[in-house]
């Protein structure tokens, strides 16, 4: 993409021209490649990695900023932010039962940890700006134009992702543990595992929600055919649930809420896959058709 290339001195530059120049006047043509090398920004892309690196260290003190702007502006509804997390927990205990504290500090770090998380996720948007600023200027107008409908796609997904966990998967999957406890036993859940158990079925689910993009990515970039997706679907199926059952709690209602999902993403991804090599595919035979015509 042209982002660490070092600079060139005067005399390779004045022989690379020359070389270009007697390679054109042998063939009488000149490589199409060289005009596409024209849409990458060459003041970038002629950067020394010192300069690359003290850039993206602007962008990361400016998410680090945002994050903590977002924190702050937070921080006085941590319990409330808390509250909202367990709800779903505490609807499912017994009458008498409750969450408890098993550490002197959980009832303080725990409302904080999730408030830094609730930062991070309000400021995504941002956060995929700053790295789409740092990374588009090595791109070429091609792969531009495919980067900010995935940028914006993947943002989407990730909260549909992390919104389907909480407002379906965590109350279903809660009522599975707590219906299958012993009568002897009275679920009482610490508030520091709770929120783990909980953060780490969001990330899961938010990252699982991708699969349309990386899907669509794998196959515009020509690492992967439609044709071998469609041939190894049943593995692909397979992999979905083992994949499933390896990053969700030892029950089957949250493999299955994780494993169709991934199965009907992939076929999403897909299903775009065709659609744009079609719409590509179209206007080039409308050209090489017209030109035929002439």
């Amino acid at each position: 993409m042209g982002l660490f290339k070092r600079k060139k001195s005067r005399q390779e530059k004045v022989a690379d021209s020359d070389i270009e120049t007697s390679t054109a006047t042998i063939d009488g043509n000149v490589d199409s490649n060289t005009e596409d090398s024209g849409d990458i920004l060459s003041s970038l892309g002629d950067m020394p990695i010192t300069e690359h690196l003290i850039d993206l260290r602007r962008h990361l003190i400016k998410i680090c900023v945002a994050v903590l702007v977002i924190f702050l502006a937070l921080v006085g509804f941590s319990r409330e932010l808390y509250d909202f997390l367990s709800n779903p927990l505490v609807a499912q205990l017994p009458a008498n039962a409750t969450m408890i504290a098993t550490d002197i500090t959980s009832n303080f770090m725990a409302p904080i940890r999730l408030t830094v998380f609730v930062a991070a996720f309000f400021a995504m948007p941002y956060i995929l700006y700053q790295i789409w600023s740092f990374v588009a200027p090595g791109l070429y107008k091609k792969e531009k134009k495919i980067a900010i409908p995935v940028l914006i796609s993947s943002i989407f997904l990730f909260y549909a992702g992390v919104a389907f966990s909480y407002f379906i998967v965590l109350k279903g999957v809660l009522k599975f543990f707590i219906m299958f406890a012993p009568q002897n036993v009275l679920p009482m859940t610490d508030i520091d595992s709770y929120l783990s158990f909980a953060l780490k079925l969001f990330m899961v689910f938010g990252l699982t929600f991708e699969i349309p993009v990386v899907t669509l990515l794998l196959i515009l970039t020509g690492v992967v055919s439609i044709q071998s997706l469609e041939d190894k679907r049943r593995y692909i199926i397979v992999g979905c649930f083992a994949v499933a059952a390896v990053v969700t709690p030892p029950d089957g209602v949250s493999m299955l809420m994780l494993a169709i999902p991934m199965w009907l993403l992939f076929e999403l991804g897909l299903f775009l896959a065709k659609i744009l090599i079609k719409e590509e595919h179209s206007p080039a035979l409308a050209s090489d058709t017209g030109l035929n015509k002439e």
